[in-house]
């Protein structure tokens, strides 16, 4: 049994009458009682009553047109379905990013423009920092993450560099209260707090390899898990940090933020998905990330 039998089965009952049916379908008459005869042989009952004035439902014909009347529009429902999930509008998604990654105006951007296109798509978040993403990545726990890249283990992953952010001092207010540009070696005798290596690997690093181009060696101080809490630290006057320059629109009081003069660390801005990933709603959030600015 096809669709175009229940289809033809449903005009005739409707129409009462073979010609009429046809007419409204756009083929012959005969074609059409060829296949109700087709549809009824292979059911094994007789649908309808044939007479000169047209044709009326048999008592099967009735229980067989009750049960049978919702399934084309039942399938042109799973067909619509069908094409809205290929292309990426409906599903779930999870979607992890750091600390850090979370001040950067692209990520929340990224999320409101794709929220509004994809309404009808389930979208959770998560923060981590940027090993325990890769570990949620790998095990299927995320799907995709705003993450720094240049120091993660990077198998199995393929990542969309979204931009390159320059880092910038935080200071204590009581350390220098005017937010005015200065030189990385102005802070070689400050203790400098950064998130454990295990834990934010590329803030780490980065910090390490911009204070030892600048000629020193830095000073470790305390650590903290987050930047947000390296702030708090840095308030505290317990020492200095490097963060990205998005960290200014944490206004933290007690801190203040200098760009640092000469050649500047960088850091990048990365949405990380696995190599394997197939999903259409992963796809589409992926292109919102790379353009989000096409959302408003």
């Amino acid at each position: 049994m096809e669709l175009r039998h229940i289809r033809y089965f449903l005009a005739v009952a409707d129409e009462g009458h073979f010609t009429r049916a046809a007419q409204n379908l756009g083929i012959g008459q005969p074609p059409l009682s060829q296949q109700i005869k087709d549809l009824e042989e292979e059911i094994g009952v007789q649908l309808f009553h044939r007479g000169p004035k047209g044709a009326e439902l048999t008592t099967a014909g009735k229980v067989f047109q009750d049960r049978v009347r919702s399934v084309p529009a039942e399938i042109q429902g799973a067909v619509d379905a069908a094409r809205r999930a290929a292309r990426g509008e409906t599903g779930t998604i999870r979607v992890g990013f750091t600390g850090s990654a979370a001040f950067n105006p692209r990520v929340p951007l990224t999320i409101r423009t794709y929220r509004r296109r994809f309404p009808d798509v389930e979208l959770s978040l998560r923060e981590a920092n940027s090993n325990g993403l890769v570990e949620a990545l790998h095990s299927g726990n995320l799907d995709a993450a705003f993450l720094r890249p240049e120091a993660i283990a990077r198998d199995g992953l393929k990542l969309h560099t979204l931009e390159e952010e320059p880092l910038i001092a935080a200071l204590s207010s009581s350390r220098m209260a005017h937010e005015q540009p200065i030189r990385l070696s102005e802070l070689a005798g400050d203790p400098f707090i950064m998130t454990p290596r295990p834990l934010g690997p590329t803030l780490y690093d980065v910090t390490i390899d911009a204070c030892r181009k600048a000629g020193f060696e830095p000073i470790i101080g305390q650590s903290a898990p987050q930047v947000a809490s390296v702030l708090a630290l840095v308030a505290a006057e317990l020492g200095v940090a490097l963060v990205p320059a998005s960290m200014r629109d944490a206004a933290i009081k007690g801190v203040t933020y200098h760009d640092i003069k000469g050649k500047r660390p960088v850091t990048a801005l990365a949405l990380a998905v696995r190599n394997n990933e197939r999903s259409p709603a992963v796809a589409a959030f992926i292109a919102e990330a790379r353009f989000p600015a096409r959302g408003g």
